[in-house]
């Protein structure tokens, strides 16, 4: 395949020799070391091959003493295709600024691509960057990784370490993401534990301090659960830094309320494109944006990035799509409110709890009021409710 592409950009001559004595032209060839290859023969006295053209030319000269004919079937190659543009040259002109303008493009940055970054928006490392010099149309060379590093880091806390490496017209910018050390525990500062909310208590695990309720105790908001003052017999009251976990039953009751009538989307069918190009930072739109100005639509974009040979191009295709719709009222019945309404307090209630347990049970209920529904989700869960509150002596006070 190699040696194919070498042979047409060179230029290539497929060539029918016809004699008497034909191998006297293939012996020709071996005496003058003359390449021809994809020999095919259409009869006793002729056949055909190709040769390079520096070879045809050579093979031409020396056959002019031998009793054979050769004719020219095909050129074949770069510098014949060239040659057809010779009285062309605007044509010739715009081939030669393209290719000038694709290696000069070469050089600087069009694409960026984005890779270890699980919790910084990719966005946010791109718009740093920017800020300072490296984007779109950055020239390649010029890039100093070490100043870029410096100042990104300060611009991002939350990245540990970046880098930015340029192969073509491609930016591969790889980050590592800072891992937080986990918080301390105070163990100094006197505390007590209290309830965070109301609950039946289930476990009483005290890891500092003294377990002021027992398992099965149902306590209140704000109840202490384990306190951070100790009695001895020996020295008298000890203050402690309460620690430690209460594991409790709890109960939630939330409600909402939706009404059965509402506005909903109705599609009209009529659609809308518009196509844009994107040069490096600037846009060109071929389209106007008045006949759409006031009208409800959806509008969906697709983005597509040009390439030539894998390399990508500074030119971004934009297509934006437009389908117009209208409101009107619909209704719902009462199933269908009471299981969106559902959903809707199962997400709540779930943001509430799954920082701190598990929900063991929910039961939803509804209850219609004219055109609107109320519904009360019911849950039962079991949780940490333990909260460490610091108690104030009289040196902390002082202090």
């Amino acid at each position: 395949m190699l040696t194919g592409a070498v042979n047409r950009l060179r230029g290539q001559v497929r060539v029918r020799a016809e004699s008497a004595f034909p191998e006297r032209v293939l012996n020709l060839c071996g005496a003058r070391d003359l390449a021809f290859w994809d020999l095919e023969w259409e009869s006793p006295t002729a056949f055909t091959c190709r040769l390079s053209r520096r070879d045809w030319h050579a093979l031409r000269q020396a056959a002019e003493h031998l009793d054979c004919t050769l004719t020219v079937v095909g050129r074949e190659g770069a510098p014949y295709f060239l040659f057809r543009f010779r009285h062309r040259q605007a044509l010739v002109t715009g081939l030669v600024a393209c290719l000038l303008g694709l290696f000069l493009g070469s050089f600087f940055v069009w694409d960026f691509e984005v890779t270890g970054n699980e919790t910084v928006p990719t966005e946010r490392i791109l718009r740093s960057l920017e800020t300072y010099g490296v984007g779109l149309g950055s020239f390649g060379l010029s890039l100093n990784g070490e100043d870029i590093r410096n100042h990104v880091l300060l611009d991002i806390p939350e990245l540990s370490w970046i880098t930015v490496n340029v192969s073509g017209c491609r930016a591969s910018v790889q980050v590592r993401e800072r891992v937080e050390p986990p918080e301390m525990i105070d163990q100094q500062t006197p505390a007590n534990v209290v309830a965070r909310r109301a609950g039946l208590v289930l476990e009483v695990q005290a890891l500092d301090g003294v377990a002021a309720v027992l398992p099965g105790t149902s306590v209140a908001k704000g109840q202490l659960l384990i306190s951070g003052v100790e009695d001895t017999e020996t020295v008298g009251a000890r203050v402690l830094a309460g620690m430690g976990e209460v594991r409790a039953r709890t109960w939630y009751a939330l409600t909402t309320e939706i009404p059965l009538t509402a506005a909903e989307k109705r599609y009209t069918g009529e659609e809308k494109t518009g196509v844009s190009l994107i040069f490096g930072t600037r846009r060109v739109k071929f389209f106007a944006n008045g006949s759409i100005e006031g009208r409800k639509y959806d509008k969906i974009t697709n983005r597509h990035p040009l390439t030539l040979l894998d390399v990508p191009l500074p030119v971004t295709v934009v297509t934006e799509t437009y389908r117009f719709y209208e409101t009107v009222p619909a209704e719902q019945t009462a199933a269908q409110a009471e299981q969106a309404a559902e959903a809707v307090l199962t997400e709540r209630l779930h943001a509430m709890v799954d920082p701190w347990g598990t929900v063991s049970s929910t039961l939803c209920t509804s209850r219609r009021r004219g055109d609107t529904l109320t519904v009360t989700l019911a849950a039962e869960c079991v949780e940490q409710i333990g909260e460490r509150v610091p108690i104030f002596t009289e040196e902390s006070g002082g202090a």
